[in-house]
Order: C-alpha cells, then sequence, then structure tokens
C-alpha cells in the first residue's frame, strides 16, 4: 500500500504564488504516476497535473504555463511538488495528491488553497 502525506496550501492574494508537496511512502515502486487533482464544493475533482515514473509531466489547460509538476525520487520515498504561480481566484479548491499505480488509485488528505482577489 501507498500512503500520502500532503502540505503546503494556505491563502493568498491573487497573483502570489504557493508550493504544494506530497510524500509517498510503503510501496512506491508500485507507483506510475503521480497527480494534482483540485475540487471546489459541488463540482467533480479535476486533474491539475501529472508526472510519471519517468518525469513526463501533463497540465490541464488552464494551469499551464504558470503551474509546474516536480518530482523527488529517494530510496523510501517520493516527493511530488506543486509550484503554483500567478494564482487566481479561481484556483481556490482542495487540492489532492494522488498516486497511481497499475490498478490503483490512492488519495492524500487534501489541502485547501484559497485565493482572494
Amino acid at each position: 500500500q501507498v500512503q500520502l502525506v500532503e502540505s503546503g496550501g494556505g491563502l493568498v492574494q491573487a497573483g502570489g504564488s504557493l508550493r504544494l508537496s506530497c510524500a509517498a511512502s510503503g510501496s512506491i515502486f508500485s507507483i506510475y504516476s503521480m497527480d494534482w487533482y483540485r475540487q471546489t464544493p459541488g463540482t467533480q475533482r479535476e486533474l491539475v497535473a501529472t508526472i510519471t515514473r519517468s518525469s513526463i509531466t501533463n497540465y490541464a489547460d488552464s494551469v499551464k504555463g504558470r503551474f509546474t509538476i516536480s518530482r523527488d525520487n529517494a530510496r523510501n520515498t517520493v516527493k511530488v511538488y506543486l509550484q503554483m504561480n500567478s494564482l487566481k481566484p479561481e484556483d481556490t479548491a482542495v487540492y489532492y495528491c494522488a498516486a497511481e499505480g497499475e490498478a490503483t488509485l490512492t488519495w492524500g488528505q487534501g489541502t485547501q488553497v484559497t485565493v482572494s482577489s
């Protein structure tokens, strides 16, 4: 099994920056890709960014050019970061880290990001 612990998030003014972190432990060998999702009340969870085991990245159109996903691989853990720049009020959401395996998807606990106008 994979365990995910998120950190970062908070309140920032429009135009500002935040960095989210996610540490994966446990069966990290089974992880194919790490993702960041976000969700606002009453909406479906939206995929924001993905980074594969070979560090291939993909972004939602709404965050391209503003967000950057990256990862650090260590012996017993994988850390994934989401650098968020030029934040907009519409980026306000709960952000979730996720680890994708061949047939599994593990979620972090979520962290609130609030962007004030």
